[in-house]
């Protein structure tokens, strides 16, 4: 990508001279702040949001404050350059972002050339952090990880079930299912069914008489919470009774809204839940104050501000490249999540993954709790 020098020139100016005179710093939050997979953008929205307001509270960073700029990439990679090349302009320096691996790649690489610090809460297709990026962090875990754990509880506590893999054809979703299909097959467990299917399709029929003619007694989904919840919701109106597995794209109480009654007994990975973390204790409950539930990626995003924070203390710099320096050099950041360390890619050096269920909880509702 070519770079305008002196429009750059005069805007590194103007910045700089903005950053004397009011002591900001601007971070960007991109995300699908609207579009299918919008209650995602929320929750990074949000936790970025309270994180840069404490952080203020206690004095900013480095003695600047904190301004958040957003960016709405709709999940689709085109889009997201488009949010990259905005905030290249309108000079932020940090990045909170991208939620889809699709998306985060791309833009990636215009903030490695423009010299932006990039930390995902949400990103989690393992090209991510193996392409050699200085500026890459990812505070999730990776599909590789997430992956081995659905393919164990498939090939373990479901033996001898007939399992049909079904994906989304995106980086995260079809990433996702191959890494799960690659875990069962080491185990001996070969699929009845691989297939895949249109994000924004909304008619899964031809499918699930696929899957009922397969007689899959385990629908394991790659994807996000839209199309999956479309999809089991139409199985159980075809009287296909499979249980369906996914993982981290369907953790929102969306997902059950979309797919009715029928996703009581489904199945997910994700990380231990961070609404229970004691470290998050306190925010959790200045979200539900503002009758906001701080679930999935909210306290993600509220991690990867307090990372950038630390980061620019342990560097004493606000040097994007000295800052991703501090955070890839193995310290340990105290976080709403717990203490998280990185490697010299930006992988977590601790990620972990474990087993959600879909039930209906006491007060009636339907939502999702670690088994």
């Amino acid at each position: 990508m070519r770079k305008v020098w002196l429009s750059g020139l005069a805007l590194a100016a103007s910045v700089a001279l903005a950053g004397t005179a009011n002591g900001q710093i601007k971070i960007g939050v991109g995300g699908p702040l609207t579009g299918p997979n919008a209650a995602f953008g929320a929750q990074m929205k949000n936790g970025a949001e309270q994180a840069a307001a404490d952080i203020n509270a206690a004095g900013g960073i480095n003695g600047q404050k904190i301004e958040v700029v957003f960016g709405d990439d709709v999940s689709d990679p085109k889009q997201g350059v488009s949010v990259a090349n905005k905030f290249v302009g309108d000079g932020v320096k940090f990045v909170i972002g991208h939620f889809n691996s699709g998306v985060t790649m791309p833009a990636s690489e215009v903030y490695a050339e423009n010299g932006l610090y990039m930390i995902t809460p949400a990103a989690t297709n393992p090209k991510v952090t193996e392409r050699g990026l200085w500026n890459v962090t990812r505070v999730c875990g990776r599909d590789d990880q997430q992956g081995a754990v659905a393919g164990k509880h498939i090939s373990g506590s479901l033996k001898g079930k007939k399992v049909a893999v079904v994906h989304d054809k995106t980086t995260y979703g079809k990433g996702l299912a191959d890494e799960t299909k690659k875990a069962i097959n080491a185990a001996g467990v070969k699929e009845v069914l691989y297939e895949g299917v249109n994000t924004g399709e909304k008619d899964f029929t031809a499918l699930v008489s696929k899957i009922k003619a397969a007689g899959a007694d385990v629908v394991y989904w790659g994807g996000l919470h839209t199309e999956g919840g479309l999809i089991l919701r139409q199985m159980r109106d075809q009287g296909v009774n499979a249980v369906m597995m996914s993982g981290d794209g369907i953790v929102t109480d969306e997902f059950a809204a979309i797919a009715g009654p029928g996703v009581i007994g489904t199945l997910m990975t994700f990380a231990p839940d961070p609404q229970r973390k004691p470290e998050a204790a306190e925010v959790v409950k200045k979200f539900l104050a503002k009758n906001f539930k701080p679930e999935a990626y909210t306290l993600y995003a509220y991690a990867s501000m307090q990372i950038i924070a630390q980061s620019a203390a342990q560097a004493k710099s606000l040097d994007p490249k000295k800052v991703a320096q501090a955070t890839h050099s193995g310290t340990a950041f105290k976080t709403v999540l717990g203490n998280i360390s990185f490697d010299k890619k930006g992988d977590r050096t601790d990620a972990d993954y474990t087993m959600y269920v879909w039930k209906k909880m006491p007060d009636g509702k339907i939502s999702y709790e670690q088994m």
